[in-house]
């Protein structure tokens, strides 16, 4: 078993007209044993910018504490908060940093840029970015998320229907991978507001 399977994981990000929304599992798991079922694996950097993390539940602890702390130097510097495109870029920075001896992380970033353009990435271990314009996926359940992603996505969703898409996508999705589940956690970014859902799964 791979060490990024080790606590499984789901995490998908989505964008809609002039929003997104980024989504994850809550299971916290030592391969097949479940340790824990509210476990956060999405981070908030500021209102219109959010980190998610998939992989090993330590290093995504550890990296995020990093990142917090490197935006709050750039806060402090420029005055302002980070594009998302100027967070990427730092989070590919970091993790090449470490290449070594690398975070056993696959992170998820999803954020509104200039003009409230929803921007999405996901990176591999070492820092290397995959840009796209509708859905990104991370973690255990990510063949089936692919799947469920590519049939449901529509272009220019509106954040009601970007939610039930994505809600349907995830919890799909992780009933097909054993390594994710309990239910499952969702964050709608529009530029004005925003909101927080808590998913229950089949088992809950």
């Amino acid at each position: 078993m791979s060490i990024f399977e080790y606590n499984g994981s789901a995490l998908v990000a989505m964008v809609g007209k002039n929003c997104f929304a980024i989504a994850s599992d809550r299971r916290l798991g030592v391969q097949l044993q479940t340790i824990a079922t509210d476990f956060q694996r999405i981070f908030k950097i500021h209102d219109k910018l959010f980190l998610g993390l998939s992989g090993l539940g330590s290093d995504a602890q550890t990296l995020h504490q990093r990142l917090v702390f490197r935006h709050k130097l750039y806060q402090l510097r420029e005055e302002r908060d980070m594009k998302p495109e100027t967070f990427a870029s730092l989070v590919s920075a970091v993790l090449y940093e470490k290449r070594f001896g690398p975070y056993f992380c696959q992170p998820v970033i999803a954020g509104l840029g200039e003009d409230d353009k929803p921007f999405i990435c996901t990176m591999d271990s070492i820092g290397a970015k995959e840009l796209a314009k509708d859905f990104v996926v991370a973690g255990t359940a990510s063949e089936s998320l692919y799947g469920a992603c590519e049939s449901m996505f529509k272009p220019d969703m509106d954040h009601e229907d970007l939610f039930e898409t994505i809600s349907q996508a995830l919890l799909s999705s992780v009933d097909r991978d054993c390594l994710s589940g309990w239910g499952g956690h969702v964050y709608i970014v529009t530029p004005t507001e925003v909101t927080e859902r808590i998913l229950k799964g089949r088992m809950d």
